[in-house]
């Protein structure tokens, strides 16, 4: 047809705060990145010069990419090997890499390393194990706690990484560690500081050619394999992770390759090669500012996870200052997943930019909701201004919440309103009604004791 019209991108709905900046990097992220779009809209549930910066960023990230234009881009994308790019854009299916096995004569279920739905890997470090500090870590993880003792739960860590590992003199600490272990959390430590201090049941990494040349031989009282692709490796080398069956890999390209590329030609090999091997993002940030890392992650996981490429994600910090807790990092990490439709861990909110055909205070009215219906994984609900667009864009929603008479909101089960005429007041009750009317209300869960108190019950 030799159309050549610009073409505009945007999310519509998206939300709010950090998920909301999140779902727009990696849906127009990811069509940015193929060289897609022309013009740029974030649509955010703030005031509207809050959507200028992370619009404006999203451009500059994906300029940063373009080869055309951007002399050291298009150096790392010829530095790519050349691979045949046999993606189908007419059709999705996911890559579904494979959990490790248990295998007869394991002391842990190495399967509850990773999550089948997408997973996080989380870094830590020896002094977050330190006495009462490992409660603390327990929480950050995501984990519920009795009487001292860690459990996994919806959006709990799936496995820890940890470049030194306390030494085995320190009791205390390595409890810890234990503690997690026998909940089928992994624990992922470089090979090189295995052999010097082993831990019992411990994920031994290797870079891939390293792996390669030791033939996979494990440091002793390793229980599993894991290695790292750089993407510098050649198309025979990355063939051999099949004969190794690692629990996993590490996707980590070299930063003078195109991380895009690179990443692709890994997951092509693989493709080629029948390689079931689960594949890991292993993003590093040296950022201090929480909305461009989700902008960045966003924009570089997001567009592969997107594509049907990857089983999960390590966000790891490096440089000399490192203002994010593992807390923010697990949650940053879930929100990527939960944005590219893999794993659940929350509900998921859509609401409307506002305009001035709203009828209420957008704002408040979705923090409000968030925070009375935040804790239903797997149940969608939209906060829409007026009903102009608001039940045609919320359509997918599981419950709407729309404003439509002047202190008036109609609710929605699906695409049918349900409720006509709700007052202001009593509209998030009435949603929350509606919710167990459908059976997918559950109630908060609170927590057993607080910190202090198993500290003390610990001691």
């Amino acid at each position: 047809l030799d159309w050549d019209y610009p073409l505009h991108l945007g999310v519509t709905e998206a939300g709010e705060g950090e998920d909301g900046r999140m779902k727009s990097a990696i849906g127009i992220g990811t069509l940015l990145a193929d060289g897609l779009g022309d013009t740029v809209r974030v649509s955010l549930t703030e005031d509207p010069e809050f959507e200028y910066d992370p619009c404006n960023r999203l451009a500059e990230i994906a300029e940063g990419r373009l080869a055309a234009n951007n002399a050291e881009a298009k150096a790392r994308q010829a530095a790519v090997q050349t691979y045949k790019d046999t993606r189908d854009i007419t059709t999705f299916a996911r890559r579904q890499g494979a959990l490790p096995a248990k295998d007869e004569g394991d002391a842990v279920d190495c399967s509850g390393f990773l999550n089948t739905a997408g997973s996080v890997i989380s870094p830590v470090t020896p002094e977050m194990l330190k006495g009462s500090s490992a409660q603390y870590l327990y929480q950050d993880l995501g984990c519920k706690t009795a009487v001292g003792m860690p459990f996994k739960d919806v959006a709990t860590t799936d496995s820890i990484f940890m470049r030194t590992v306390p030494p085995s003199s320190d009791t205390e600490s390595q409890t810890a560690l234990r503690r997690l272990i026998e909940v089928n959390m992994g624990v992922v430590v470089p090979a090189e500081v295995l052999e010097k201090d082993p831990l019992p049941n411990a994920v031994a990494l290797m870079d891939l050619t390293d792996a390669i040349a030791k033939g996979g031989k494990l440091p002793e009282g390793a229980i599993r394999l894991a290695v790292t692709i750089d993407g510098s490796e050649d198309d025979e080398t990355i063939a051999k992770v099949k004969d190794l069956q690692p629990a996993f890999a590490f996707l980590k390209p070299k930063s003078e390759l195109s991380h895009l590329h690179s990443a692709r030609r890994v997951f092509e090999l693989f493709k080629s090669n029948d390689i079931e091997t689960a594949v890991i993002h292993h993003f590093e940030s040296n950022t201090n500012d929480a909305n461009e890392l989700a902008l960045q992650v966003g924009t570089k996981i997001g567009s592969l996870l997107t594509d049907g490429n990857g089983d999960g994600i390590m966000i790891e910090q490096v440089g000399e200052e490192k203002p994010f807790s593992v807390d923010f990092l697990r949650r940053t990490s879930f929100s990527l997943l939960q944005g590219s439709r893999m794993r659940n861990t929350k509900t998921e909110f859509v609401s409307c930019p506002s305009c001035g055909r709203t009828l209420f205070d957008l704002q408040e009215t979705t923090a409000g909701i968030q925070e009375a219906t935040g804790h239903l994984p797997g149940v969608t609900v939209a906060v829409m201004g007026c009903i102009v667009n608001g039940p045609g864009e919320m359509a997918d929603a599981d419950f709407g919440y729309v404003g439509t008479l002047p202190g008036k909101v109609d609710l929605y089960y699906g695409k049918e309103v349900v409720r006509k005429s709700v007052p202001n007041a009593e509209a998030v009750d009435a949603l929350i009604d509606l919710i167990k009317e459908y059976g997918m209300w559950k109630d908060k869960e609170e927590a057993e004791e607080d910190t202090e108190e198993v500290a003390v019950a610990v001691a």
